[in-house]
């Protein structure tokens, strides 16, 4: 098939996201997006994750032409509380590489540390590894252009944003001036045939329909009937509660992470837009009702007089993402769960492999089912991680968290291939017969703060064959080493702003 002509069915934050690329990438194919004037999009992905950047990046977007249109505010970090145990401290997990400079045994050197003092708190990890953290602790920002911490400011910051904003800027500043035909009607008839989508409303046809719909998957789902394929097994929630909060003190309430809180049947994400708050209630309407979810809710945020938006979560994916002329984007694809932030990175990552398979000038069989094998594996690896959230946690105050507990995963385990970098066997791995974590990505993070450490003093001693008193001897000095960096770190930014004042002026003057 041919790809010349595009349709692109469904707006929000999916579908421009999908223009702005495909125009990008391919000025000379004809790009069209239809959608109805009478459909609200679901609005979840307003925090965003570092991969976020490699896609603006390749647009040509600077951050300074949509932030003011968007709400937008930076995103160091994420922050998750209460998931190891109830009112365990939290610990966060900061973007970019931890900085091993000087480091003995990488990561571990923070291992040596808690065994030497037991009552390190797990939250010191991240503090010990990402420089960033300085800056997060002290509610700080800054743009290191004189690399005063060994912090990348372009390539490990995020955003937070208002989703929908951000749709409106692609397909106002970016997608119609370069030459995206925009629709607004609503879709009362799909044709099809042999190859297929035909038409839709019996007069706009295509060589290629991405579906952008949403979790209806209008096209991939509804007409050509793909089935879809639940992480019920291994993603507990289902359901959400969403509402926006006015500040009662930005210049205290605006940090630069996301929080993440737990809670007796999910968490609760807080989302720091410029102007307001966004927030919701995740959660398994298997454990809690609507209604008493939305009044743990109220009860935690403190406030009634809100509108409050029920969302009904689509857990999983699409068998297949490309069928015959239909390619799925966004949710009409597939969703994990908001945890880690991870909705609009499956679109930017679908969409930078659906580049990829329309290089040529025909599109084959292979192009397809190899789009779909690319997607599916980031997308079940990323599963994976967030799953570990859940599987890790030591928590059994709740039926929701007992389930848990309690779950066995040795299926999973054995079921499981070792997926890039992250996931349930990966990390069994790496833990068990390595006895160390990649720090290249998030997964140390997660299993320090969660106290699932790769090795522990009785594996150091037995493998090194020392007594207590040549570890002590050996591995006091790396953590001295490793207090002096975090040090050094925190007096770099002593006299920084804060990241109120840092936006403010910069963006919001």
């Amino acid at each position: 098939m041919k790809t010349d002509k595009i349709l692109i069915v469904g707006g929000g934050s999916a579908g421009w996201m999908t223009a702005a690329t495909l125009i990008k990438s391919f000025p000379k194919k004809q790009i069209t997006l239809i959608e109805s004037p009478n459909i609200k999009t679901v609005g979840v992905g307003e925090s965003t994750i570092g991969g976020i950047k490699n896609w603006t990046k390749y647009l040509d977007i600077e951050d300074d032409e949509f932030f003011k249109a968007t709400d937008a505010t930076y995103k160091l970090s994420i922050r998750f509380e209460n998931f190891y145990n109830k009112k365990d401290g939290g610990f966060h997990y900061p973007f970019g590489d931890a900085n091993l400079d000087g480091n003995h045994a990488k990561l571990n050197d923070w291992v040596f540390k808690k065994h030497l003092y037991p009552k390190t708190h797990r939250s010191n990890f991240a503090e010990s590894m990402y420089p960033q953290m300085a800056l997060v602790n002290e509610n700080k920002l800054f743009d290191n252009h004189n690399n005063e911490i060994p912090f990348n400011f372009k390539r490990d910051t995020a955003y937070h944003f208002d989703a929908t904003k951000f749709g409106l800027f692609l397909r106002d500043k970016y997608c119609l001036p370069k030459g995206v035909k925009h629709i607004k009607e609503n879709i009362d008839s799909i044709q099809t045939n042999e190859k297929g989508i035909k038409s839709l409303n019996n007069k706009y046809t295509a060589d290629l329909f991405i579906d952008c719909t949403g979790f209806r998957s209008l096209l991939l789902d509804k007409t050509l009937k793909e089935p879809f394929e639940s992480y019920q097994d291994i993603l507990p929630n289902n359901s959400a509660w969403a509402t926006r909060v006015p500040y009662d003190n930005k210049r205290k309430q605006l940090n630069g992470y996301t929080n993440c809180e737990a809670m007796s049947a999910g968490w609760i994400w807080t989302i720091p837009l410029w102007s307001r708050i966004g927030t919701g209630y995740v959660y398994s309407d298997k454990y809690i009702s609507d209604e008493d979810a939305l009044k743990e809710f109220k009860n935690h945020i403190g406030q009634e007089d809100l509108e409050f938006n029920k969302i009904k979560m689509r857990v999983g994916i699409q068998k297949r993402l490309w069928v015959k002329n239909v390619v799925a984007i966004g949710l009409s694809a597939g969703f994990i769960e908001p945890l880690e932030s991870n909705g609009l990175f499956s679109v930017h990552e679908f969409l930078i492999r659906l580049v990829r398979n329309m290089q040529r000038d025909v599109v084959t069989q292979w192009d397809r089912d190899n789009f779909t094998f690319q997607c599916k594996t980031v997308f079940r690896n990323f599963a994976e991680f967030v799953a570990l959230h859940y599987a890790l946690s030591n928590r059994d105050d709740t039926r929701y968290w007992k389930d848990i507990s309690n779950k066995s995963w040795e299926q999973s385990l054995i079921n499981l291939k070792p997926l890039l970098q992250n996931g349930f066997l990966k990390a069994a791995l790496d833990r068990n017969y390595a006895y160390h974590y990649n720090h290249l990505f998030g997964l140390p993070c997660i299993a320090f703060g969660m106290g699932w450490y790769p090795t522990e003093a009785s594996t150091v001693k037995y493998y090194g064959q020392m007594n207590d008193k040549e570890f002590k001897e050996k591995y006091l000095p790396i953590v001295k080493k490793l207090d002096k960096k975090v040090s050094m770190w925190k007096k770099a930014i002593k006299d920084k702003t804060s990241i109120y004042d840092y936006h403010k002026q910069k963006f919001y003057a």
